[in-house]
């Protein structure tokens, strides 16, 4: 058995693994769904607000990021912004990447929004600010988050990728460990227990949030 698996080894490595989920990996899936949020509302208010060419503009820059793989922008972000920590250009990164998935579903969220809405603010003569932020976003937020989670958990299991640029999250840690012990088994396997253990209980949140919103519905 300890040929396979070395429990004496798997808790040595679990303090390592703990420290880049929490210093790294959690810390990014944070503050990058925080900036993918806001930044796809402000994207997709745009595109429905802009003139027919800007928002024509903005839908080709929103559908070369998505159709681009996250570690090549990674990769061209590291090497084009050499002078910038790379956990921050992961950061930017991964917020900017899924901004335009996250915007393609409030868009859904807003265009979900009954025409009469629209109709009530302009007999009300809303401003067209007020409108927004009075009406129309709260109903198209409320729609969203539990696609938006989905993509939070989404971006939280993509985080390995920032190895391709050198930060140290937790699979990286765990690779790290196991060449400096020559076993990787237990670090990867106690890595991929710990994204488990994160994420399934978000995904039930979800699923719950999403059931008590569509029951108020």
């Amino acid at each position: 058995m300890n040929d396979i698996w070395n429990w004496e080894l798997a808790w040595e490595a679990l303090p390592t693994l703990l420290v880049g989920f929490f210093t790294v990996t959690l810390l990014v899936t944070v503050v990058s769904t925080a900036i993918a949020a806001i930044l796809g509302l402000v994207i997709a208010i745009a595109r429905r607000s802009a003139p027919k060419p800007i928002a024509a503009v903005i839908r080709f820059v929103i559908d070369f990021i998505r159709m681009t793989p996250i570690v090549v922008q990674l990769l061209f972000a590291y090497y084009a912004f050499t002078n910038i920590d790379p956990l921050t250009i992961g950061i930017a990164v991964f917020g900017i990447h899924y901004s335009t998935y996250m915007a393609e579903v409030y868009r859904a969220g807003i265009e979900s929004v009954p025409k009469g809405q629209w109709e009530a603010t302009t007999a009300l003569s809303m401003s067209r600010r007020r409108t927004w932020v009075a009406v129309i976003i709260p109903q198209a937020v409320r729609a969203t988050v539990p696609a938006l989670g989905n993509y939070a958990i989404s971006m939280f299991k993509d985080t390995p990728f920032l190895l391709s640029i050198g930060v140290v999250e937790m699979v990286q840690a765990g690779l790290v460990f196991g060449g400096n012990h020559f076993k990787y088994i237990e670090a990867i396997t106690l890595a991929g227990i710990i994204f488990l253990l994160a994420s399934y209980p978000t995904s039930l949140l979800i699923c719950r949030l999403e059931k008590r919103l569509a029951f108020r519905n």
